[in-house]
């Protein structure tokens, strides 16, 4: 089969962690000790977060005073693409020394026109007070909103439209190698009025990115991994308990939360709509699991699945 993993940002950084790099090598080479053994016998993508790494390189500049203006949001999110990719195409080429591994750095082409430009609502890198987050809202020209106990910077989060790399990501697969690609869902990037490509200042959803890539690439199977190990019907009250099987319309109708299981949802939905093929949400350490049908929630056009032999 044909396997698109979009891996949340806990493979990377969990909870409570600092971003140091020898921790998220160590995070990196357990997601790839739980997602190698899929690649035995599949051909598989992997996509990845990028939310804290993209925030620790946004203050970094930000404060650097060898800059007069920070780097834009594209740059940090290739930037990001190159330094995780590594993690990923090292621990892979580790664990899989029969396979060819490629990682890439890609672009995801967005509408110039779409709405997310003028309402951002994506939250990326650290928590401030509000006396702070006003004070670097009038430094920076931030947008800055409240996000739980605490405020955060928000930038748009257009939505994805095309990875521009789809056809290079498709002959590699077809040559056998293990592609890593769309990082953070992959620099923003618009056509202008000249038909030229060009970086814009946002940050694509990885996950919704993940969906079209799979559509694209005729995938059978979008696995969305995350910390948990399934979506909840009831979230957040006594009674709620996890959907093992779903239809994309039945799945939709839980109304899950907007920032955090909503994009994940809408994505894996997407593609079981589009294509008829499964998609899951569920943990990391139950991925090749998930495939068997035996963790998380998956979601076909039935709401039944029968995995394969």
């Amino acid at each position: 089969m044909r396997v698109v993993v979009a891996l949340g940002g806990n493979a990377l950084l969990q909870r409570g962690q600092t971003p140091d790099a020898e921790v998220q090598e160590a995070n990196v080479d357990r997601a790839v000790a739980a997602l190698s053994p899929i690649a035995h016998h599949n051909q598989l993508v992997l996509t990845h977060g990028n939310g804290p790494q993209v925030g620790v390189l946004a203050l970094q500049s930000a404060s650097d005073p060898h800059l007069t203006t920070p780097y834009p949001f594209d740059v940090l999110g290739a930037q990001t693409q190159g330094m995780i990719g590594y993690w990923l195409l090292q621990s892979m080429q580790n664990h899989l020394p029969d396979r060819q591994v490629a990682a890439i750095i890609n672009q995801t082409l967005v509408e110039a026109a779409d709405p997310a430009f003028q309402d951002p609502t994506k939250f990326v890198g650290e928590v401030y007070t509000q006396e702070e987050a006003a004070r670097l809202a009038a430094d920076r020209g931030w947008v800055v909103k409240p996000d739980g106990t605490g405020w955060r910077r928000v930038v748009g989060s257009p939505r994805p439209q095309r990875v521009v790399e789809t056809r290079l990501i498709r002959l590699l697969l077809e040559s056998g190698a293990v592609v890593v690609c769309a990082g953070g869902g992959g620099v923003p990037v618009i056509r202008d009025e000249s038909g030229q490509l060009r970086g814009v200042e946002a940050v694509v959803d990885k996950d919704l990115t993940s969906a079209v890539l799979a559509e694209a690439l005729d995938a059978d199977v979008l696995l969305v991994l995350t910390d948990v190990s399934a979506v909840m019907e009831d979230f957040g009250t006594p009674e709620q308990r996890p959907v093992p099987r779903a239809t994309p319309a039945g799945l939709r109708a839980l109304n899950p939360p907007a920032g955090s299981m909503g994009p994940k949802v809408d994505a894996v939905c997407r593609f079981v709509e589009l294509t008829g093929g499964m998609a899951a949400i569920g943990s990391l350490d139950d991925a090749a699991a998930i495939l068997r049908g035996e963790a998380g929630t998956i979601v076909t056009p039935s709401g039944q699945y029968a995995p394969p032999d």
